[in-house]
């Protein structure tokens, strides 16, 4: 990871030698136990740098934008995070690592993943995080999951009209939702229809992102939850999979 903190840079951020540090053991730990489990496909050094850590943290100055304050002023804040569909700790692990005020819950369905999260954890001598072992449409309809977080994370894991259904409700009013995207975020906003708005939410912003060193295309949809997410939702999975709000009702 010769590039990581120059390319870091590129999108405000300093990072102290402790934080390279944790960067670089958590490449190393996601390449060992890649051997052993199916973690992820990206697994080349250079491309785990621009496709999994820079990418995850590309979302900052968006969102520090969205609140009107500086990247700095974000970084040493605090905030109740929820990171859905984690993954190997993807951006959720990776955004605690540089905004240590982060009260982080890594949330992903197999349980080989969630004790690939719960080394990291203690590999990286973390607090104010944790991994758990859910699904965000079980967890959503009951306290404190519901309407328990301040921002709202998901990366790559399901188009839009499904994603927000498993994400608005968890979120507080006036707190904040980032899905990580890929093109044409806009399409994907449209496909929605009114869901949004059913579920609670509102647009704040939609984007491309500046990832440094990664020539694919990548945006970031930023919502504010500005109302209650009616009781009956999130609907059960199968229901939600079969009719996806926005889909013809």
């Amino acid at each position: 990871m010769l590039y990581f903190a120059e390319r870091a840079r590129e999108l405000g951020l300093s990072l102290s030698d402790e934080q390279q540090a944790q960067f670089e053991r958590y490449a190393a730990e996601l390449a060992a136990w890649n051997e052993r489990f199916n973690l992820t496909t990206i697994t080349e050094p250079a491309q785990v740098e621009t496709h999994h850590f820079l990418d995850s943290l590309s979302a900052l100055p968006v969102l520090a934008a969205a609140q009107a304050v500086g990247l700095t002023t974000l970084l040493a804040s605090t905030a109740r995070a929820i990171d859905v569909g984690s993954g190997p700790g993807l951006p959720g692990l990776a955004l605690k690592l540089v905004w240590p005020g982060l009260q982080m819950t890594l949330l992903e369905g197999t349980g080989k993943k969630v004790t690939f999260l719960e080394h990291m954890i203690q590999v990286c001598q973390l607090t104010g995080i944790r991994a758990v072992h859910g699904r965000a449409e079980e967890l959503a309809g009951h306290a404190p999951w519901r309407e328990g977080f301040d921002l709202v994370l998901a990366r790559a894991v399901a188009p839009f009209p499904l994603l927000i259904e498993y994400l608005l409700p968890l979120a507080r009013v006036g707190g904040w939702i980032l899905a990580y995207k890929g093109a044409a975020p806009q399409a994907e906003i449209a496909a929605a229809g009114d869901a949004m708005a059913r579920l609670g939410g509102e647009l704040a912003a939609a984007q491309a992102l500046h990832v440094p060193g990664l020539n694919e295309r990548r945006s970031l949809i930023v919502m504010r939850k500005i109302q209650p997410t009616p009781p009956a939702y999130p609907r059960a999975s199968g229901v939600m999979r079969r009719r996806p709000l926005g889909s013809s009702q």
